[in-house]
């Protein structure tokens, strides 16, 4: 798992991080007042620690969502037929190969 995955399990939790050093960028953003002032209301309730967490929060998810959605559109793209001709393939010339149990 990585530092910043345990972090956030972490803070989940209600568990104090007491140092974590990653390399931040400062950015601006132009943001809807309706989602800025959602975003306030999570601050508030403490879900996120400040704005800037509730961003970063939200881009990592987006980020993460979209390689999982990449992977999947990647593995669609196979021929099951032709997957599993290649393992077969495989597995019958390894199987002289294979020590007697």
């Amino acid at each position: 798992m990585s530092g910043a995955l345990l972090a956030r399990r972490l803070a989940r939790e209600g568990m104090m991080i007491y140092h974590i050093s990653v390399a931040k960028t400062k950015i601006a953003v132009t943001v809807d007042a309706e989602i800025l002032t959602r975003v306030d209301e999570l601050v508030k309730q403490r879900a996120f620690a400040n704005r800037s967490q509730a961003v970063e929060g939200a881009l990592r998810d987006t980020i993460e969502r979209v390689d999982r959605t990449r992977l999947a559109h990647a593995c669609a793209q196979l021929d099951a037929y032709e997957e599993a001709a290649f393992a077969d393939a495989d597995l019958a010339g390894a199987l002289d190969t294979w020590p007697a149990y």
